[in-house]
């Protein structure tokens, strides 16, 4: 039992087990021994002072950090890239960069000044469109210089694609020195420093206001337009109805005339009579003094109501 576990031990210890997404590059005394393994398995090495270095194979992620860069049209703006890349010579690899960190840190080095040579020998359109396709919309705030200032005519010369390629291409050689294979490289997103945001926001502002002005003057001219028709409408209700109430009127004169004059023509003396009864209401009163002679028309009844009472 001792022996096979001697054997086993020593089996173990010959034995490097390799994950698929992995590539060993076997060092003894920092120095490089054999060839990588890349093949994914049991590996069988002969364990004398040997030291395992494990890097990946699969494709990684490298985030820029985020800076500002002037670009060829004197526009101040904050750019974040980002990038792909793998090891594809693990022994170069191991002896010039040393572990993924340092590799971090030199792709950083390499790849930051790419972009930013990039993008100051361009406009800043270049960085943001890829070709003169005609735009549904077409938002001039996204097209600002570093004073506020809108250019006049937009034109595509190189565009986003190219530009990130040229990136690439001036980063690559580089990279492939230190056993590395750049991919991909992709601007992020691009935003304006902030005096330029604020020179955007404040315009950008000012345009909503003098749209909204305008739009509140349309509607205080459309209230206006409103409060004169109703009251045109008003007045013309109103007319109607004063020429409809002064036609009633006549007709009930006219036939009020007509009852009277009819009463009249019946009995002439007692409409006289009735009439001056309500002169007489309308007139006088408990405390009236009236000083007339007895052979005035006004007095005509009332000497009879006096002749009657002294009987």
């Amino acid at each position: 039992m001792i022996a096979l576990a001697l054997i086993f031990g020593m089996f173990f210890s010959f034995a490097v087990v390799v994950d698929e997404t992995e590539q060993v590059v076997i060092t003894r005394f920092r120095e490089v021994v054999g060839d990588p393994i890349t093949r994914p398995g049991l590996q069988l090495q002969i364990p004398y002072f040997r030291q395992l270095n494990v890097f990946p194979k699969n494709i990684q992620a490298w985030d820029g950090e985020p800076g500002e860069i002037i670009t060829n049209d004197k526009t101040y703006i904050w750019v974040d890239t980002f990038a792909r890349w793998r090891i594809i010579d693990p022994i170069a690899f191991i002896k010039i960069v040393t572990d993924m960190e340092s590799a971090r840190s030199r792709l950083s080095e390499i790849i930051n000044p790419a972009v930013r040579d990039a993008i100051t020998s361009h406009k800043l359109i270049e960085t943001v469109r890829n070709s003169n396709r005609k735009m549904t919309t077409l938002d001039l705030t996204d097209m600002v210089d570093d004073a506020g200032a809108v250019p006049s005519v937009y034109t595509v010369q190189t565009g986003r694609a190219e530009l990130t390629r040229e990136i690439i291409k001036a980063s690559r050689p580089k990279l492939e020195q230190l056993g590395i294979e750049l991919l991909d490289v992709k601007i992020k997103r691009i935003n304006y420093v902030q005096k330029v945001r604020d020179s955007v926001y404040n315009r950008m502002i000012a345009e909503r206001k003098q749209m909204a002005e305008k739009i509140r003057s349309e509607g205080q001219g459309e209230a206006q337009r409103i409060a004169g028709d109703k009251e045109r409408d008003l007045r013309g209700i109103q007319s109607e109805a004063y020429r409809t109430a002064q036609e009633t009127k006549g007709k009930a004169d006219a036939e009020a005339t007509r009852i009277y004059a009819e009463a009249y023509t019946m009995d002439p003396e007692y409409y006289s009579f009735t009439k001056s009864l309500d002169v007489y209401k309308n007139s006088l009163s408990e405390k009236s003094k009236l000083v007339i002679s007895m052979d005035s028309e006004f007095m005509k009844y009332m000497k009879g109501f006096s002749h009657e009472t002294a009987k």
